[in-house]
């Protein structure tokens, strides 16, 4: 019976630990959106995973005062990006202690949960449960 009831306390340690450890984002932390960004994994629900070694594209988001546009931008090797005029805008808005990047295009609607961020690192969840993380782009130049 021991062993019973250190087993439950070790495991509502570690759950509270867990609980407890996760980074919670602030207000504060949605400047550090600002930059360049590229994919570096997909995690779906079902578990799996998809690892992004190299990146085509790069995400450029600016954001100010809980309003932004996130943009694709395409590096060239000289260190400078090629881009469209496309953009999305979205408003940041908190819901239930979170905060969520809410975009609206035309008659779609569409949210994702800011799960995480750091100075190097974001990851966002959209409403089908797919986890989306980014890190911080480094560009390459290839110049003389």
């Amino acid at each position: 019976m021991k062993m019973f009831y250190f087993k439950i306390s070790v495991l509502c340690g570690f759950t509270l630990c867990l609980i407890g450890c996760t980074q919670k984002v602030s207000s504060g932390d949605i400047e550090k959106l600002n930059g360049y960004w590229e994919i570096s994994q997909v995690e779906f629900p079902n578990g799996q995973t998809k690892e992004y070694k190299v990146n085509p594209t790069v995400d450029f988001i600016k954001v100010e005062e809980l309003k932004g546009f996130k943009k694709k931008v395409y590096p060239k090797f000289d260190g400078s990006y090629q881009t469209s005029n496309d953009a999305e805008p979205f408003t940041i808005v908190e819901k239930e202690g979170a905060y969520n990047l809410s975009y609206s295009k035309e008659l779609i609607q569409w949210e994702e949960r800011i799960t995480t961020i750091t100075d190097d690192t974001y990851s966002i969840v959209n409403q089908d449960n797919i986890k989306y993380t980014y890190k911080r782009y480094e560009p390459i130049n290839i110049t003389p």
